[in-house]
């Protein structure tokens, strides 16, 4: 009987050990992750993202395009038909279908639970437990994946898998898994460092919209 105690409190000291192993190498991935990329001037990010509900019967189908250029926490989003300019202070959100534009103090409101495109780079920083998931081939590129559950257990937010290419370390698909059953994926299409950008690039130039008869708010 002393044995077999022996066996089990040895078995769950390897298994814990095992998990202590991966959350480490987890971590150590994503800290080569924000270092290589926080270290760009600057970064143009294509993308697709796609949305699937199976229980409510939703996929949207071809995915959506979009693309953002971050320079620190300045960025330019152009996704679901608005664009998004925020200055490190300010946020402004073009709706060029409505011609409408909402001024707001701040970045983008994260409390609906999702992650959207201008916080794939740091929303990982808080928040997560960390542990090594399945290494996979993509068109010839290695990506190691990363799962990323939320310490809130209270969170919108299931799960989360994080794509990394084992060669670049740059991001190449997120995978969010929500608790209403709502899958969201992410996938960089086209990505450039250290580009040549407007200094205009992150500010609202309002009498130009004012001109085109936009509403201001």
């Amino acid at each position: 009987m002393k044995k077999l105690a022996l066996l089990f409190i040895g078995l769950f000291i390897s298994v814990t050990a095992i998990g202590q192993n991966t959350s480490a190498q987890a971590e150590q991935l994503l800290d080569e992750v924000s270092s290589k990329m926080g270290a760009y001037n600057n970064m143009l990010i294509g993308f697709n993202s796609s949305l699937i509900n199976r229980e409510a019967g939703i996929t949207n189908d071809p995915p959506i395009r979009g693309e953002i250029t971050l320079s620190g926490e300045k960025y330019n989003l152009d996704y679901l038909g608005n664009n998004f300019v925020f200055d490190g202070k300010k946020l402004v959100v073009i709706n060029q279908e409505e011609k409408e534009v909402n001024i707001s103090n701040g970045n983008l409101d994260e409390e609906d639970g999702f992650i959207y495109p201008s916080k794939l780079l740091t929303f990982y920083k808080e928040g997560y437990n960390y542990s090594m998931g399945k290494l996979n081939n993509s068109n010839g590129r290695k990506i190691q994946f990363i799962n990323l559950t939320p310490i809130d257990s209270n969170s919108d937010i299931v799960k989360v898998q994080l794509g990394i290419d084992a060669k670049t370390k740059h991001i190449y698909k997120l995978v969010q898994i929500g608790a209403n059953g709502a899958e969201t994926t992410f996938t960089i299409t086209k990505f450039k460092s250290n580009q040549p950008i407007s200094k205009n690039l992150f500010s609202f130039d309002k009498e130009k919209y004012l001109k085109k008869g936009y509403f201001i708010d």
